[in-house]
């Protein structure tokens, strides 16, 4: 399968989740390395452009594409299951013990979520130390202007 991933220039060579632990984020709690990707490159640009606004619009984004092996086993959440406001702003805490907990248990290498940003769709979260890491590759790498209509202008 292949997934998306958005990030600044500077950082497109880092496959490591070490950005993620430095701050934290929705599935992980700082100190935490967890790679966030996405299943399409809409989404991708979706959760990186609610970071963003037009005056600080950095011009250096590249978009990665990921090849996972369809045969990694990946555990899902279910939003289902999920505390009632998992999506608010800033993270919950209870959503950040989940990540938490499928990196320190280490059984799977992927762990599909929810989107917070785009009901229905989903991003898939990868742990770097996983055993099974080493088999996902990334498979290209291009420049990424973000079109600024959709900043308002």
């Amino acid at each position: 399968m292949k997934v998306y991933r958005l990030c600044r220039e500077k950082y497109a060579s880092d496959f490591s989740g070490k950005g993620a632990a430095l701050s934290g984020a929705r599935w992980s709690s700082k100190g935490t390395e967890l790679i966030y990707t996405s299943e399409s490159r809409a989404l991708a640009m979706a959760e990186v452009s609610v970071h963003l606004s037009l005056d600080l619009l950095p011009d250096d984004f590249i978009m990665l594409e990921i090849l996972i092996p369809d045969n990694l086993e990946q555990l899902a959440l279910d939003q289902h299951t999920l505390a009632r406001d998992w999506n608010q702003s800033p993270p919950m805490e209870s959503s950040q013990l989940l990540g938490d907990k499928f990196v320190s248990e280490n059984k799977f290498c992927i762990l599909r979520v929810p989107s917070a940003v785009v009901r229905g769709d989903h991003n898939l979260l990868i742990n770097p130390h996983h055993p099974d890491f080493s088999k996902i590759k990334i498979t290209a790498e291009e420049r990424f202007p973000f079109d600024r209509r959709l900043f308002g202008n």
